[in-house]
């Protein structure tokens, strides 16, 4: 099992503090997983087990609960003194007006409480109205290149990232034996996202036209899209599908977590852009899968694989735009930001001399970073940093 240390450190962190934990992600990210690392965290650090109250809804052994109130009740009751009860909740989602119990849990001075739940039910979009901010989100992902390295040590930075790029990272994968197996559990991954997830939750009665909406998604990943621009790729395809019906399709996509967008932001004006957008996938195993396992457009997945690591690093992460030049990510956060130009080679003369170009059109001191496949050495151009992308997934 892969120690998930970042996000364990992150519950950590908020230990005892009087918020909900909720863990989200795409599933089979590790959620479950995760919760199960954090009590065995617990009982390492001196918790005695019956401080630990665990409940997995999806498991018929809880049957029985059929509504928020039996929820409650059913933790009150093992709330037997006042010793610290930390209290973990899977898939609160399938239990209406879950919010309640959750609620009337959280006043409790000693209960510490986590929970997860599918992202057809319990979205990051939705937490504020449900559970009146009184709650942190840890934003969980597939495994980033670093962890990944943990299941594969014997293998080059180069076999791992070819294997990370088309296998995928949602973590059950590194168990598996080979890549039928994984074609197979990537494939009712993908079913669960779109009927679960997406149709049913949307009121989708479209099958095929969502498929090929997701299919152009994952196709055009790192290229500014517009849903005027899908719809009418779509409509001189044969397919005849509005503006209106795009959104509501790539919404329940960002909703489920399967893709992740990300708007402009024009550096020198200092405001954000409402034309087009990027998107990127939560998982590129899934991307091989959709795609027939089509190689090619690797510096758009080598963009994907960047983007998903700044999420992980914390950063909130945008297009950028100075003058006529493109930025591929403008990365802020607490401490400033970062803007980056990802290139899966810059041995062309004219590929460095464009990378270099865009990010001297900034006037400011943040640092500025090109990434690349390139095996070269550390190196500085003006201010501008140089580096090999693979060395940059694996910093700490």
């Amino acid at each position: 099992m892969i120690k998930r240390n970042e996000y364990l450190e992150k519950l950590n962190r908020f230990k005892d503090k009087q918020l909900i934990k909720i863990v989200t992600g795409i599933r089979r990210c590790g959620k479950s997983t995760l919760l199960e690392m954090y009590k065995d965290t617990l009982l390492d650090n001196g918790i005695e087990e019956n401080q630990i109250i665990s409940i997995n809804l999806e498991d018929l052994k809880y049957s029985f609960i059929t509504d928020y109130l039996v929820l409650y009740n059913y933790i009150n009751d093992m709330l037997t003194d006042d010793k610290k009860y930390y209290i973990f909740i899977d898939e609160v989602q399938t239990i209406n007006g879950f919010q309640k119990a959750v609620d009337s849990l959280y006043i409790k001075k000693n209960v510490d409480l986590y929970i997860t739940g599918s992202n057809a039910n319990l979205l990051s979009s939705e937490l504020a109205t449900l559970l009146s901010g009184r709650y942190i989100e840890i934003k969980m992902l597939p495994l980033s290149f670093k962890e990944y390295k943990d299941a594969y040590p014997n293998l080059s930075n180069d076999e791992l990232y070819q294997r990370y790029i088309s296998w995928g990272s949602l973590p059950y994968t590194v168990t598996l034996a080979n890549e039928d197996d994984i074609s197979l559990y990537i494939s009712s991954i993908y079913n669960d996202i779109l009927i679960k997830d997406v149709m049913t939750r949307k009121r989708i009665t479209d099958e095929s036209m969502l498929k090929s909406v997701s299919t152009f998604a994952i196709d055009n990943i790192g290229s500014l899209l517009s849903t005027n621009n899908i719809a009418n790729v779509m409509t001189n395809d044969g397919r005849s599908i509005n503006v209106r019906t795009v959104e509501k399709y790539l919404e329940g996509f960002a909703e489920s977590y399967f893709l992740y967008k990300t708007t402009r932001y024009d550096i020198k004006g200092k405001q954000y852009l409402r034309s087009s957008q990027k998107y990127y996938v939560a998982d590129l195993g899934l991307r091989y899968f959709i795609l027939g396992r089509k190689l090619g457009d690797y510096g758009h997945v080598l963009e994907n694989v960047v983007y998903l690591e700044l999420l992980r690093r914390g950063y909130e992460v945008y297009i950028g735009k100075v003058d006529e030049y493109e930025i591929d990510f403008v990365a802020i956060n607490n401490n400033g930001r970062v803007y980056i130009q990802v290139s899966e080679t810059i041995k062309n003369k004219d590929t460095l001399d464009r990378e270099l170009r865009s990010l001297r059109k900034i006037n400011d001191n943040y640092e500025k970073l090109i990434l690349t496949s390139d095996k070269i050495p550390l190196a500085n151009d003006e201010g501008i940093i140089i580096r090999n992308v693979l060395e940059w997934l694996l910093d700490k």
